[in-house]
């Protein structure tokens, strides 16, 4: 979007005293860009409370707009969407421009292809260097047609079909954003489209369709693998939506209030979905002390707020099959481990090597760079901790336009000796705009 043409924006973060307080984090990303897409497919109205108004976010909000949908925020903060019915999607006027969501992409690649459309989506450097064959391969089974640039990536043009013929596709990687891209394909399909899916991620949209009204079983196998089948050409109903908070986001207070001594912090609205909160276990597994209060349901998600108290973590080694659970936050869980007792192994991490940036290789290059002993592995990390004294710090560290990168080593500013430099936190404002407002309201920020 806009913000990369302006220059960078450089900070240090240093040593915090111990935190306190009570922290209200942004709304869920993966649920924010679902309920505007359904929301958009329903025929009449729908509500959503409580929106991530994150770049990433509004990236979906616009193209849903380009396409027919009415979107507008009102005085109360919530957003009310128009939509135009499943199937009723008009063609872009210009090419949709996904800033540096790979989520919005993805998602809106499945929905677009049983649409007799044509569509051209581009993105900023980063998300053009991000592959999109995984989503292209079982969309094109679809009888969607892609001209994509070299490798598969952004800018790509996308020719959509109707009606798109149903599939049933076994997911050759775990990856809810493939799982999502066929599923809304399949709701303008005639018949059944099924996804298998070996290792569960994420569920929301599973959730949120049921929820819209589209028909959709999941079926359990013994093996553990789930099989998820929609019935096609949906109507979906308007919905009253209220977004948990997002525990990718609610990761970065959690972690500083366990390294930072004394603190203690609660994070409040935490979206608690099992397939979204491996962060939480693992940490507790390190010894970190992270109580659920308030434990409620929320539009059908589980929601509770999180009680933080400074604690003595140490070294891990996470059974890999973990890793669709806590995906996102383990930039800021190799912190944590870099401030451990003892060694931390992290493996079957190769999804890391193809999010924002090379997740693997960037949190390795910015840890050594602040003192801490780290060894890349071609699937993971193995990090030998301090055993809870302060990283030394340094820097400037290359954010590489991640935001996860960036959010993930102004905590270990916080924990450092000398303090942490990061060379830019504009990407924050994709996922986290009011990350360092959270963090001065806590007492870590001057």
């Amino acid at each position: 979007m806009a913000h990369h043409a302006d220059p960078p924006q450089p900070a240090t973060f240093r040593a915090a005293p111990a935190l306190s307080g009570t922290a209200a984090i942004p709304g869920d990303k993966s649920i924010s860009h679902r309920s505007l897409m359904l929301s958009a497919l329903a025929v009449g109205e729908s509500r959503v409370e409580g929106l991530l108004e994150g770049e990433d976010v509004l990236a979906t909000a616009a193209a849903m707009q380009a396409m027919g949908a009415h979107i507008a925020r009102d005085d109360t903060g919530a957003w009310r969407i128009s939509g135009v019915g499943v199937g009723g999607l008009l063609q872009p006027a210009t090419a949709l421009d996904m800033g540096n969501s790979g989520t919005s992409t993805r998602l809106l690649m499945g929905l677009l292809s049983s649409h007799a459309l044509t569509a051209t989506f581009i993105g900023d450097a980063s998300l053009s260097k991000r592959p999109m064959g995984r989503v292209i391969d079982p969309l094109s089974l679809m009888g969607a047609e892609f001209t994509a640039s070299p490798g598969g990536r952004l800018p790509l043009t996308l020719r959509g079909i109707c009606p798109a013929v149903p599939i049933e596709y076994r997911l050759p990687v775990a990856s809810a954003q493939v799982k999502s891209a066929i599923l809304l394909a399949g709701l303008n399909a005639p018949g059944i489209t099924r996804v298998i899916e070996p290792i569960p991620t994420r569920d929301h949209s599973e959730r949120m369709l049921r929820g819209f009204g589209a028909d959709l079983t999941v079926e359990t196998q013994v093996d553990g693998a789930r099989i998820i089948s929609l019935t096609g050409e949906a109507e979906l109903s308007p919905r009253h939506i209220i977004v948990p908070g997002d525990p990718s986001s609610a990761a970065f207070p959690v972690v500083a209030a366990l390294l930072a001594p004394g603190s203690k912090v609660t994070v409040t609205n935490v979206g608690l979905n099992p397939t979204r909160a491996g962060l939480f276990d693992l940490l507790r597994d390190m010894g970190g002390s992270i109580e659920v209060t308030n434990a409620r349901d929320v539009g059908g998600e589980p929601v509770g707020d999180l009680v933080v108290t400074a604690s003595t973590l140490r070294g891990v080694e996470p059974d890999p099959a973990r890793a669709p659970s806590m995906i996102d936050e383990y930039p800021v869980a190799f912190i944590a481990a870099a401030m451990a007792q003892g060694r931390s192994i992290f493996r079957g991490l190769e999804e890391l090597r193809v999010k924002e940036s090379d997740r693997i290789a960037t949190m390795a290059t910015g840890l050594r760079l602040i003192g801490a002993q780290v060894e890349e592995l071609e699937d993971g990390l193995i990090i030998d901790g301090t055993g809870g004294d302060p990283l030394p710090g340094g820097g400037p560290i290359a954010t590489k336009l991640d935001h996860r990168i960036a959010m993930s080593f102004a905590i270990a500013g916080l924990v450092s000796r000398n303090g942490v430099e990061i060379d830019d936190m504009r990407p924050v404002a994709t996922s986290f705009p009011g990350f360092i407002g959270l963090l001065r309201g806590l007492g870590a920020v001057a």
